[in-house]
């Protein structure tokens, strides 16, 4: 990860505002009247502090835009939950909830890529559901939600159905007793089950039409999983007649089947 890069996210780093604490006080006694412009202005004045924390990860594979993202989403969340009663600097309590969103993310990120656009969509999304979820104090809609990004639901959907991290088919999702069920206990995959079952069927028939030895060498090789020359140990023949048996009777099953 480039450590020394100076514009991220399409930001100039190296002139990013530095507010002084009497700036920041009144401004955040704005943001708490709801002027969203002075939350702006904050947010950009805070800037320096997630462009130190990122640094942090330096030995992280991960692109820095994304770190910077990543980041500021924490740094919106700490804005919108401080609480100056706490008589705690905004730093003390902005950097843990930066640190926790950027670990979220490469805890969660996985081998499976997700294209810019669709990931900054998602973003987006995000934060306008946290945003749309304390001004109407209820869940919001897709539609709402599509509606304050200027995005289609369809839109909003997929770029967040796209960031979520894959789930094993090994999770747990109900223990009781002992008894585990997974998640892929309760998939079916009906078309390969009734083509494995009718093979087995097909198999078992095209056994029957091999004489006695034949029938002993295949089931000693493909479902016993013995070598041929395991086998001309166990039917007292040599190994080079079990080869010859094996392969008449190969061919004799094939035959039978594609006559079927």
């Amino acid at each position: 990860m480039a450590q020394y890069k100076v514009e991220i996210c399409g930001v100039n780093t190296s002139k990013l505002p530095l507010l002084k604490n009497d700036e920041k006080e009144a401004l955040f006694d704005r943001i708490l009247e709801g002027d969203k412009s002075a939350r702006e202005q904050y947010i950009k004045g805070n800037l320096r502090l997630v462009l130190s924390i990122i640094q942090r990860f330096s030995n992280s594979a991960e692109d820095i835009d994304d770190l910077f993202q990543i980041g500021c989403i924490g740094l919106m969340k700490a804005i919108d939950h401080f609480d100056i009663t706490q008589q705690v600097k905004f730093s003390t309590y902005a950097v843990p909830m930066i640190i926790g969103e950027i670990r979220r993310y490469l805890r969660d990120n996985n081998s499976i890529r997700v294209s810019r656009s669709i990931r900054d969509t998602a973003y987006k999304a995000v934060y306008a559901k946290e945003n749309l979820r304390k001004k109407m104090d209820r869940e919001p809609t897709v539609d709402e939600i599509a509606g304050e990004i200027q995005m289609t639901p369809e839109e909003v959907i997929y770029a967040l159905d796209a960031i979520q991290s894959p789930v094993s088919l090994y999770e747990p999702v109900y223990s009781e007793g002992g008894d585990t069920l997974y998640i892929m206990d309760q998939i079916s995959d009906k078309k390969n089950k009734e083509d494995n079952w009718i093979e087995e069927i097909s198999v078992k028939e095209a056994l029957e039409h091999l004489n006695d030895r034949e029938k002993s060498i295949i089931r000693l090789r493909y479902f016993d999983g013995k070598t041929q020359m395991e086998v001309a140990d166990e039917i007292n023949i040599s190994q080079a007649q079990v080869s010859r048996l094996e392969k008449t009777a190969l061919k004799n099953m094939k035959d039978y089947l594609g006559q079927r």
